[in-house]
């Protein structure tokens, strides 16, 4: 559905172009062309999204899937998205929904779902809450925007697994209804962004800042791409970062499979994911969790007595020792949003 966009101006006096401030990249359009993301367009002076409730994806996942290890574990969120992003990241894992505005015999239409509709389906699912993933949030703003509202209207929580592009204009307008984030940090240089995704590295960073100042509940995601972003040195500066945010901030360092435009790359050696996280603990992280591999670093123990508190195989909780968000042998609180 096309509806006019939030978050844009004009860009010149006297001219139809547009200023679009939602992501980083804050694109200039002019009329009739597209920003980006490619599902923004400006049509006469006027910005609008092309994605508008056009939903390509919509599934109950466990939470554990996004992944969110300290938000509410254990339950299930309606997973939804639209086609489009405004990276172009040549190793995505979801390529076929997130790049097919840019492909040829591509483009963003999807399945009607209303908000008031997606709402109705998590309720009815059992859901704790909606998340908004797959492919950027952001470029889907409008319709995120409006589901998270009707959705913490009807006391459902909401998450962006999100690459973490967005201007702080987005950031303050989503911020009643977002609950929390999970931020892919892709790299910690600068060129690597430019490159691989399109982008630049210190307005990710700015996020992840802005969203914990925010109170906004934040885990970061790392997919350890070989020869890409797995040297020592990089892992180290990347966690150290997230620690000098807050050293309670998840870190889920995710295995690489080779996809999309990086099929002849391996996937990550095991050896390298176990070296990351000795590193982010050395650098003074607090909860480090391994992905893509089965048994892998995915319990959460308590900090201050190693009481395992959450354990966990696959996406699936197998036991909650929690008392609310405390340890039932110390009574150390545990860091997240938890019922």
């Amino acid at each position: 559905m096309i509806r006019e966009a939030m978050l844009w101006g004009p860009a010149e006096t006297g001219t139809e172009a547009v200023a679009c401030r939602l992501c980083a990249h804050r694109c200039v359009i002019p009329p009739g062309r597209s920003g980006v993301c490619a599902v923004r367009e400006n049509r006469g002076g006027r910005l609008v999204t092309l994605v508008y409730g056009e939903v390509v994806a919509a599934h109950v996942d466990p939470i554990e899937k996004k992944p969110f290890y300290h938000f509410h574990p254990g339950s299930k969120a309606l997973s939804v998205a639209t086609a489009g992003c405004n990276f172009r990241c040549g190793f995505c894992q979801n390529w076929q929904i997130s790049q097919a505005p840019r492909r040829p015999g591509g483009g963003v239409a999807g399945e009607p779902f209303a908000p008031e509709a997606a709402v109705r389906a998590a309720l009815e699912a059992g859901c704790r809450g909606l998340s908004y993933t797959y492919t950027e949030p952001t470029i889907f703003f409008e319709y995120a925007y409006e589901t998270s509202r009707r959705a913490r209207e009807a006391g459902l929580v909401n998450s962006f697994v999100t690459n973490g592009y967005m201007t702080a204009e987005a950031l303050e307008t989503i911020r009643p209804y977002l609950d929390a984030a999970n931020v892919d940090l892709k790299a910690f240089r600068d060129e690597t962004y430019r490159k691989v995704c399109g982008a630049r590295l210190e307005p990710v960073l700015e996020t992840i800042r802005r969203l914990r100042a925010l109170d906004v509940w934040v885990e970061v995601t790392t997919l350890v791409v070989p020869g890409l972003n797995d040297g020592p040195d990089e892992l180290a500066a990347l966690a150290r970062f997230i620690a000098s945010v807050d050293p309670d901030i998840p870190w889920h360092i995710s295995r690489f499979h080779p996809d999309f435009e990086y099929t002849r790359t391996p996937a990550t050696p095991l050896a390298t994911l176990r070296a990351a996280a000795e590193t982010g603990r050395r650098e003074g992280l607090r909860y480090i969790y391994v992905g893509n591999v089965a048994g892998e670093s995915e319990d959460t123990a308590c900090r201050s007595c190693g009481t395992v508190l959450i354990r966990r195989r696959g996406f699936a909780v197998l036991s909650d020792a929690l008392r609310g968000s405390s340890c039932p042998s110390c009574g150390a609180v545990l860091p997240g949003r938890f019922d």
